[in-house]
């Protein structure tokens, strides 16, 4: 079944959100970043491999372990925002296969004899899910912050432990090694009096073809 949305919910996903930097006292609950999650999942993805993994900062002291990590320019931003999450990606994504691809028993095999496709596919498929992320957040009334100027390395090193030794009884996300950040997404409340004039978009002609 399909139905077209609304104006008004096309305008909250796209036409009226915006990018935002500055943010309104006002936290985001655990509950809703539960349902944030339990939105962005039903996106598709290849073999429905799943590969995003995200960590919610939200306490100071998480903070704080990512702030060595910032690009100046995003410190300010991140620190003042409600909840900084990290969209990741497992690079084992496939041992959850026979869960999430139950069809396609041979996937995982594939996926274990080719590790750079393995590579390609989880970061591509983590973007994807990215970006259903960030329209779930908004669907729940949130802001959305997302950007890339910050050291993948030493959040990797930080936050998913690359470099160290990964053993089998650690709990599946942390599986070390495994896991590697996409992005950065800020949540919140946006205070849109800070909001600077919005950024013009190309037209479909120059960005289209009808072949």
């Amino acid at each position: 079944m399909s139905t077209r949305l609304s104006d008004a919910g096309m305008d909250l996903l796209f036409r009226q959100a915006r990018t935002h930097t500055h943010w309104l006292n006002k936290p985001v609950s655990d509950t809703t970043l539960h349902e944030l999650y339990e939105l962005m999942k039903w996106g598709p993805t290849s073999v429905n491999g799943s590969p995003a993994r995200i960590l919610f900062l939200r306490s100071a002291e998480a903070k704080q372990r990512l702030l060595p990590a910032l690009a100046s320019g995003n410190i300010d931003k991140t620190m003042s925002a409600p909840v900084t999450a990290i969209i990741g990606y497992n690079l084992r994504f496939y041992d959850k296969l026979p869960k999430l691809s139950p069809h396609n028993p041979a996937m995982k095999e594939m996926f274990i004899k080719a590790p750079e496709l393995a590579e390609i596919t989880a970061r591509r498929n983590s973007s994807l899910q990215g970006a259903y992320f960030i329209m779930a957040a908004r669907a729940l009334g949130l802001d959305c912050g997302p950007m890339s100027g910050f050291d993948n390395a030493k959040v990797d090193q930080e936050f998913f432990g690359a470099g160290q030794q990964a053993y089998p009884d650690e709990q599946e996300f942390f599986t070390t090694c495994c896991t590697r950040s996409n992005f950065l997404c800020n949540l919140g409340y946006g205070d849109a009096s800070q909001l600077h004039p919005r950024a013009p978009r190309l037209d479909f002609d120059e960005a289209c073809q009808l072949l």
